[in-house]
């Protein structure tokens, strides 16, 4: 029997997501998507510090907008990693600004 390995950290880090999103998923009633309400519960629970930052008070009912590709007024998991994949990639931005990697 071959043996099973544990998972690599980026392994890790996928289950992880799939885990906060089905967290915060479905208590609107479908367990594939994130409501309005789910989404601002995850923003000001996941992201608060980002949240807070925000001067603008609309800014998450924008965000929320573009995200939505397919404008059902939810969002599903892939629209919920377009949120992540962009927040990943302006902190990177940031760090490598940062570390002169430009």
């Amino acid at each position: 029997m071959a043996k099973v390995s544990s998972p690599t950290e980026t392994e890790r880090c996928i289950e992880s997501l799939i885990a906060v999103f089905q967290r915060y998923a479905g208590k609107d009633g479908n367990k594939c998507k994130l409501s309005k309400t789910e989404f601002l519960s995850f923003m000001n629970t996941e992201l608060a510090a980002f949240t807070k930052s925000q001067k603008d008070p609309g800014v998450l009912d924008r965000m929320m907008k573009r995200l939505d590709t397919n404008n059902d007024g939810q969002l599903d998991f892939q629209e919920f990693l377009n949120l992540i994949g962009g927040l990943a990639v302006a902190c990177h931005d940031t760090f490598t600004r940062s570390q002169k990697c430009i």
